[in-house]
């Protein structure tokens, strides 16, 4: 499932054919994704102007001119195709695992009135879209329960260590939780808990000191966590499995994994003799050094 950088990363593309345009025709194709769309949903569209776009968490945010916000999901393989007239469309090209015929994965069709055509292709149509009004929408449903986007000020070590100080979950469950963190994905806790040589079987409590101040991991794992996420939305992502970005561009940050995938070679850690070991957490692997993370 594409997490934050890869998110932001189609958030980045699509703003500059989707900010100040209006939807000049929406085509759904089909009556449901993941979920039903929204009743009216291309009458409701057409004719509006785009205002910004925003990601909150893994959500791609488009804020219209007539108060509702479009609230995107990609789910496991959902995607954007771009294509302008006089210029041949990027497609997303070759899935890395087989998905079929690309055309019937076609569901929204958005012509825009700057006459970019951006086509929503999801193959396991576990991707989603909504309508939410724009006054309410922290406490639409979707975003109610959201932890602090983990990129702003707000992720604090002080934060961490306040709302990880009780727990007596592992450290990779909690930063997964979502109510915490909003919009981490396992590969790229995975990084930063390497990056901030902390085991992912540690406990979350470990974060806090008596006193209730945040440990000197806290400190390490906040900066890297940013680190890591500033890195891959650098490199445009990590291309797995179905991932591109909506102009057809791979992301190359798998090329920098320290410990993702990586089951059986050596710490890349400067001075670690270690190897990466793999465990399953919750049904998700982890992976990491038991030499240096500790």
């Amino acid at each position: 499932m594409p997490e934050l950088p890869e998110v932001e990363t189609v958030r980045r593309g699509l703003e500059g054919v989707l900010v100040d345009a209006r939807f000049e025709r929406v085509e759904q194709r089909r009556p449901d994704l993941r979920f039903p769309f929204p009743e009216r949903f291309a009458q409701r569209l057409t004719g509006q102007r785009i205002v910004s776009l925003a990601r909150r968490a893994k959500y791609l945010l488009v804020h219209l001119e007539g108060g509702e916000v479009l609230i995107m999901h990609l789910g496991m393989s959902g995607r954007f195709i771009i294509s302008r007239p006089g210029a041949n469309a990027q497609k997303p090209g070759e899935f890395l695992h087989e998905a079929g015929d690309q055309e019937r994965h076609d569901h929204v069709v958005f012509v825009m009135s700057n006459r970019a055509t951006i086509t929503y292709n999801d193959a396991r149509r576990f991707g989603f879209m909504a309508l939410a009004d724009a006054r309410t929408l922290e406490s639409h449903k979707l975003m109610a329960n959201l932890g602090v986007e983990p990129l702003s000020e707000d992720l604090s070590p002080e934060y961490l260590a306040a709302r990880c100080g009780c727990k007596k979950t592992s450290l990779k469950a909690a930063l997964l939780d979502q109510r915490i963190v909003a919009g981490l994905g396992n590969i790229y806790v995975c990084e930063a808990l390497h990056r901030a040589r902390l085991s992912p079987r540690g406990s979350a409590g470990k974060l806090t000191l008596r006193s209730g101040e945040p440990s000197t991991g806290a400190r390490r794992l906040v900066e890297q966590i940013k680190s890591v996420l500033e890195d891959a939305i650098e490199a445009g992502g990590s291309t797995l499995k179905d991932y591109h970005a909506p102009e057809g561009d791979l992301g190359y940050f798998q090329h920098s994994f320290a410990v993702y995938g990586r089951e059986g070679l050596e710490c890349l850690a400067p001075g670690c003799e270690g190897t990466i070991r793999r465990i399953v957490q919750g049904g998700r692997s982890s992976f990491y050094c038991p030499r240096c993370q500790r």
